[in-house]
């Protein structure tokens, strides 16, 4: 039985490839790009203003510099919003369950902006390493803390996004587990099981939206931080 609550987050495979790849290339199709051609409507101006807010969010606390992110900061976003949503529907996989995607994504950002502090300003990027005034004694202990604070800032962009949709994903499961055993043996209890399996579903949708959010912003954040 435990095993097969986490047969979900394995991706499926068809004469031996994974399908990983098909299911992340199909969220970008969701977001056609605009021509001349193109009659507006009201999806896709919805899309448009949601991309617009979405990239004044994300841009409004950098400088000039910093709005050189905007394409990647949003198209990540809304790909990241793609994947978990479409992961909520039945007979679906969610890539961003996998711990390895989200170090992949989170990984190389983190580096991007890293390198580009210690390019456009060195002294003061590392000067992020020693807080001011720190007591002498104390200082080789906090470079030591900062580094390791400032190391495991990907794997902590990785393992949040991944925590946070893998207990959500089993949560549903385990709770729609209990309805179909519950429904013949105490059908009440299984019509207030289903109602807090609703209840459940619709918080699943808003952690999707709010952990894409969170994990753009946070790579927004370290970018103020190097620019």
């Amino acid at each position: 039985m435990n095993l097969s609550f986490f047969d979900q987050f394995t991706s499926p495979c068809l004469l031996g490839v994974p399908l990983i790849l098909l299911s992340l290339l199909f969220p970008p199709l969701l977001f056609p790009s605009p021509n001349n051609r193109w009659l507006t409507n009201r999806l896709s101006t919805l899309q448009s203003w949601l991309l617009h807010l979405t990239t004044k969010q994300l841009m409004t606390p950098l400088n000039q510099k910093g709005h050189k992110w905007a394409l990647i900061l949003t198209s990540l976003m809304m790909l990241l919003l793609t994947i978990n949503l479409l992961g909520l529907l039945p007979y679906t996989f969610t890539p961003t369950t996998q711990l390895s995607m989200n170090m992949a994504l989170a990984f190389p950002l983190w580096l991007a902006t890293l390198l580009t502090g210690l390019r456009n300003q060195p002294s003061i990027s590392l000067g992020h390493l020693l807080p001011e005034g720190t007591p002498t004694p104390l200082i080789p202990a906090l470079i030591l803390i900062e580094t390791i604070s400032l190391l495991i800032r990907p794997l902590a962009l990785g393992v949040r996004l991944t925590a946070n949709l893998t207990a959500g994903h089993l949560l549903i499961q385990l709770i729609s587990t209990a309805t179909t055993a519950l429904l013949p043996i105490m059908p009440s209890i299984s019509i207030l099981t289903t109602m807090i399996l609703l209840l459940l579903t619709i918080l699943e949708v808003a952690v999707a939206m709010i952990q894409a959010y969170v994990f753009v912003l946070l790579l927004s954040l370290y970018l103020q931080e190097n620019i």
